[in-house]
């Protein structure tokens, strides 16, 4: 196993796609599916990695990024925003409110894994 990662994403589709991608490439890929669950999910498993959908039911992806930056236990986790929001200045507000990287949506297959995998270097 290369390592665990967390992701919070709600849309049944884009959790498959990447769990998928993920778990081939040798990950222990864990799920929530909204900001709460998310936040204590990551508090529990202290995964590797988050990668967070931005447009969450229960709280936002920006929420879940500033509570988990603020919290001791899960202040040192990457977190990388994994969202449709492409917009100018989306990618800034992400990393204000926490994030460490930003990968837009749709993923594309073929190079979801080597971003991924430069924020783990990261590390």
């Amino acid at each position: 196993m290369k390592g665990n990662i967390l992701v919070i994403e709600d849309n049944e589709q884009n959790l498959y796609l990447v769990k998928f991608i993920l778990e081939k490439n040798g990950y222990q890929v864990y799920a929530a599916i909204d900001g709460q669950s998310g936040i204590e999910m990551a508090d529990q498993l202290k995964p590797d990695l988050i990668l967070l959908d931005i447009q969450l039911p229960v709280m936002d992806g920006y929420a879940v990024a500033r509570n988990l930056h603020a919290n001791s236990n899960t202040s040192n986790i990457p977190i990388v925003a994994v969202t449709s929001h492409a917009m100018v200045g989306d990618r800034e507000k992400a990393v204000a409110a926490g994030c460490n990287g930003y990968i837009e949506k749709p993923i594309n297959p073929n190079t979801f894994i080597s971003e991924v995998e430069a924020h783990l270097k990261k590390q």
